[in-house]
């Protein structure tokens, strides 16, 4: 007779279910076969994508829709070690993600060592931790896994399961679930201190982060910068928590040496810095210690203590941002702040800096295709020169309405990204960014788009060198060496493999080509051709 109890794969993909789960992505082998099966018969669709690392962007950007952990599935040995790369970008970019990989059982192990590697030990740097599965541990450990990824700050959790465990029926299974902690403010002489700085500053300016995104503070924190009249800049994660054309929005911040001419200087100028859920592991050394806390007030509410020394503060309240702030304003009046008109002087020079009228180039596709694309656009950007420009001319009009690798700032990820989009939301524009060395990284995923169908539009700058580092090394004076390659035929890799493809080289090809692409059932690939040297003075 048939064991009709449930097997610890399927405890485990349950509780992912209860998560809010309802997609995974990897390749499958023999020793995850089970978890595949468990995940399916639990309401969580497996998406086969062509490599590990892809498929943790693919379940990263459908996390930044749902809110649910991003789940990557790898087999053993190299399956596991394909999905290093997108499980260390999921820690320094803060994104909860389950990672489950397959290995044989312990006493397997003991003499049968093909393909058989520690990957507990390789993972445990590169994660929040790492568990192994047993059968009568299963709901806790898949409870555990699941709160640690979510927690604060949220990031990858990794779980290795025997091949035997998975299969294990299990009975008498206790049910535990750790409570969500409740929100919770500073109290006594900080709050007040914090209340006092406020209300005294004249010049206040405020740096918001990635942590915004994850205790819901965003109606809080925009509030509170208007009730103060507090400008504000945020980092690439977080653009759009507050809409990008707030009158009191500065843009983004970290990687531009453009825009930091103009938005150091007014962070040096203000009598008071507040960074609000500001992780600096988003920012470029530009930004480190750019004030000193013996001169000028500097509060930081985060949600973890920020102890990476990038900068310091007078008061540092380790709480809930929107807590906290409802805290501070409390009974606290608003004033007139800036008498002298620099954030709005600034947000001018910042508009000149990054003009969106020229002929060619490109800043002018990123210009053209913000104009012909829908204001609810989804956007996802890989790491190169044009993410650069890209994050200080693309306006958001809401949190993760542009999606990137901002801290590890890893190549190859903006077009799965924008598959995951697609799939999570498949009614609106979705379009992804990418250098041409980049794009040919991943582009056997085109296959991966061609078989889940929608229609997202893959754009690629294509200047056949590695722009970014082409330009560090000019700067160097250094010879070109290592940086330049062939130009290829993008637009028929995306015919190739079933979508459309377009080469452009001028606004109006650009635009007709948009147009197209937006009407398209299928996906299309857009080759922007474009001079080498294009971003110099433009990042």
């Amino acid at each position: 007779m048939q064991d009709s109890s449930p097997r610890a794969a399927d405890i485990l993909a349950q509780r992912l279910y209860e998560a809010g789960c309802r997609h995974a992505f990897g390749m499958p082998g023999g020793e995850v076969l089970t978890l595949v099966d468990a995940l399916e018969k639990a309401g969580i669709t497996f998406h086969l994508t062509k490599h590990e690392n892809a498929a943790g962007f693919m379940a990263e950007a459908v996390h930044h829709r749902d809110g649910a952990p991003a789940i990557l599935v790898a087999t053993l040995g190299p399956g596991a070690m394909n999905g290093i790369n997108v499980v260390a970008n999921a820690l320094q970019d803060r994104v909860p993600m389950i990672v489950l990989t397959g290995c044989v059982d312990a006493d397997e192990a003991l003499t049968y060592t093909h393909q058989v590697m520690d990957h507990a030990r390789v993972y445990r740097s590169i994660t929040k931790g790492t568990f192994m599965l047993t059968a009568k541990g299963a709901d806790i450990i898949a409870d555990k896994a699941v709160s640690l990824a979510s927690q604060p700050r949220p990031g990858p959790v990794h779980i290795d399961v025997p091949i035997s465990v998975a299969d294990a029926p299990v009975t008498d299974v206790k049910r535990r679930r750790l409570v969500k902690p409740a929100a919770v403010a500073p109290e006594g002489d900080c709050v007040e201190k914090a209340r006092r700085w406020v209300a005294q500053a004249e010049r206040p300016i405020a740096i918001i982060g990635l942590d915004v995104l994850y205790d819901d503070s965003r109606n809080v924190v925009q509030a509170f910068l208007e009730h103060f009249g507090i400008p504000f800049v945020t980092t690439y994660k977080a653009k759009g928590v507050v809409p990008e054309d707030h009158p009191l929005c500065l843009g983004g911040a970290g990687l531009s040496p453009l825009a930091d001419t103009h938005l150091v200087p007014l962070v040096e100028q203000a009598d008071l810095v507040l960074c609000l859920g500001y992780d600096p592991i988003e920012m470029r050394p530009g930004w480190r210690e750019i004030w000193d806390p013996e001169e000028k007030r500097v509060i930081d509410i985060s949600a973890v203590p920020n102890d990476h020394y990038m900068h310091q503060a007078g008061l540092n309240l380790v709480a809930d941002t929107g807590a906290t702030l409802e805290a501070v304003a409390k009974g606290n009046p608003a004033r007139a702040t800036w008498p002298g008109g620099e954030p709005e002087q600034v947000r001018a020079a910042l508009a000149r800096a990054f003009p969106t009228d020229d002929v060619w180039g490109p800043a002018a596709v990123i210009a053209e295709t913000r104009a012909v694309l829908p204001a609810e656009t989804l956007a996802t950007a890989d790491s190169g020169a044009h993410r650069i420009l890209l994050s200080q001319m693309w306006g958001c009009s809401e949190e993760r309405g542009l999606i990137q690798s901002s801290a590890l700032c890893t190549m190859g990820c903006a077009l799965p990204m924008a598959i995951g989009l697609k799939l999570a939301e498949p009614t609106r524009p979705v379009i992804s960014f990418s250098g041409d060395a980049g794009f040919l990284m991943v582009a056997g995923e085109l296959s991966t788009v061609a078989e889940m169908g929608g229609n997202p539009i893959f754009l690629v700058f294509v200047d056949a060198s590695l722009a970014l580092i082409e330009l560090k090394q000019r700067q160097r004076q250094m010879g070109n060496v290592g940086v330049d390659f062939d130009r290829h035929d993008f637009a028929a890799m995306g015919r190739a493999f079933g979508g459309n493809g377009h080469t452009v080289r001028t606004r109006a090809e650009l635009r007709d080509a948009l147009e197209a692409a937006t009407k398209s059932d299928r996906f299309t690939v857009i080759a922007a051709e474009i001079d080498r040297g294009g971003y110099d003075g433009r990042i």
